[in-house]
């Protein structure tokens, strides 16, 4: 059944709108980074995140215990990779790398889950495939050199965008993990069951942080700041996501997910005062060709 013309539109302004939440929380990361711990902001966020899930999700995780209990291992890898260790690993990153550098490598999501799925999880590579995956991967390396390929050489590489990179792996790895849970699980319960586990593997790490007297001050920004990541990139932004994706299609809803990089660094120009180089705009425009090289290959 087709989706109706008002319904296509609005879901394409939530889409916008998802993209432009991600975005935000990679900026504002790297906003707070001096005065808020990242391990102390993740664990935040996701506590807000659960609290704000539970009156929703709650009812359908424990209606349908009996379908995703036989899955508990993927789940825990799931909640351990895409709500704990992604984020943790953006928050630890934008210590020392910019927002700009962080948000356009997420672009190279697609061409890692096309790379991690073909060695991995059987899924098949042909000749583009691979040319996407090197076109892409060189896109990488021009924006995490700084446009200088001597810093390789020399491996003086910003070890933030390393923790970053490693981040877009954990995202890879959870999408493909996705795929082997039924498809007819209730969204909502689902994100919940998964945020809780996410929430406690996070609880460890915050808590040695904040044995070690690393300490958010209690103030404005800093409740504004958890007030945010708990709620628009949290929970609003996978709603809409998953509302786009069920109106015009996974495919269609995906490619929005490219306009993260032109939203975060229009929003670390003016709010972090972050320059975008010439490096920036080459590594982008390779990696989005590698992007497009791949998706021709796939049709």
């Amino acid at each position: 059944m087709t989706t109706p013309r008002p319904a296509q539109t609005s879901a394409y302004l939530l889409l916008i709108l998802t993209t432009l939440f991600w975005s935000g929380n990679f900026v504002l990361a790297r906003a707070t980074h001096a005065s808020i711990p990242p391990l102390t902001l993740s664990f935040a966020r996701w506590a807000i995140a659960l609290m704000v899930l539970l009156p929703f999700g709650a009812a359908p995780a424990w209606r349908e215990r009996a379908r995703w209990l036989p899955h508990w291992r993927r789940l825990v890898l799931l909640g351990v990779l895409g709500i704990a260790g992604f984020n943790s690993l953006v928050y630890l990153g934008v210590q020392s790398t910019t927002a700009t550098n962080a948000v356009l490598m997420n672009s190279f999501i697609p061409i890692l889950i096309v790379l991690i799925g073909a060695l991995f999880f059987g899924m098949q590579a042909g000749a583009r495939q691979l040319a996407a995956i090197a076109l892409s991967f060189v896109g990488v390396l021009m924006i995490v050199a700084h446009g200088d390929p001597l810093r390789l050489m020399r491996l003086d590489i910003n070890h933030g965008d390393l923790i970053v990179f490693g981040a877009m792996v954990a995202w890879a790895l959870y999408t493909l993990l996705l795929r082997g849970l039924p498809a007819t699980l209730n969204r909502l319960g689902l994100l919940t069951v998964l945020v809780a586990i996410g929430l406690c593997a996070i609880t460890p790490f915050f808590l040695a942080e904040f044995a070690s007297g690393a300490r958010a001050p209690l103030n404005a920004t800093t409740l504004v700041t958890f007030a945010y990541v708990g709620t628009l990139p949290s929970v609003a932004a996978y709603y809409f996501y998953n509302l786009g994706v069920a109106r015009v299609g996974a495919a269609r809803a995906g490619s929005f997910i490219h306009l993260m990089p032109m939203f975060g660094a229009l929003l670390s120009v003016v709010f972090l005062g972050e320059a975008f180089r010439a490096y920036h705009a080459v590594g982008f425009a390779l990696i989005l060709g590698g992007v497009w090289l791949a998706a021709r290959a796939n049709r």
